[in-house]
């Protein structure tokens, strides 16, 4: 998957720094946004949106945040902020319209490889837990098997699946079988925390079915 960021800014000088770190990133495409502009392309709703306020002459930053947040589909985007304003009040300001991250200058192009690179990898995890029980899937799942396997551990691995969901699901609707999952999941958990054994744990496989794991 292409992961796919904005950099906000009305003269390409950030991007122009930036674009030698992620050279070697076949998965990372950065893209220069002027700030005029980006309404027309938050359709796109890239993995990350950097702005870059020193190159700014059009819009406040705070404006470009609003701007961002106020767009259903970019609620969630991370939004990280560069500037050289020191002032406390300012950064506040730039938090209070929930950007995630405002970050001084100067600040080295390698700093920002790794705080963009770091970021990508946490929204890659983040996409592998499922909305409805907030538990991890797949790749989870098969991270823990590698791991007990490697180390030679005894474990029991149990799969429960809801059997005639979709009858259920298409007599009750997407809202009803949404419930039933969800509180399908919070009657897994329950018992498993119960458990003494902090190793054991659940994860959500595929849409209806729960993987959990514990020690022998």
């Amino acid at each position: 998957m292409v992961h796919e960021i904005f950099i906000v800014e009305d003269k390409e000088d950030l991007i122009n720094e930036l674009k030698p770190e992620f050279k070697s990133h076949q998965d990372i495409l950065l893209k220069t946004m002027q700030s005029q502009v980006l309404e027309s392309h938050l359709l796109d709703v890239p993995s990350l949106i950097l702005i870059n306020e020193d190159c700014l002459t059009e819009n406040n930053v705070t404006d470009i945040c609003k701007l961002i947040r106020n767009n259903e589909d970019n609620s969630a985007t991370p939004i990280m902020v560069i500037t050289s304003n020191t002032s406390p009040k300012h950064e506040l300001d730039i938090l209070k319209e929930e950007a995630d991250y405002c970050i001084k200058k100067p600040v080295s192009c390698e700093a920002l490889y790794y705080m963009v690179k770091n970021i990508i990898k946490l929204i890659s995890t983040n996409r592998g837990i499922s909305p409805l029980t907030k538990l991890p899937g797949n790749i989870p799942i098969q991270a823990e098997l590698k791991k007990r396997l490697l180390k030679g551990q005894e474990f029991a691995v149990l799969y429960l699946d809801l059997d005639n969901f979709k009858a259920y699901n298409d007599t009750y609707g997407f809202l009803g079988g949404d419930e039933v999952i969800k509180q399908t999941a919070r009657i897994i958990l329950s018992n498993v925390n119960n458990c003494e054994d902090i190793h054991n744990f659940v994860r959500t496989y595929w849409w209806r079915r729960f993987c959990g794991f514990g020690c022998k």
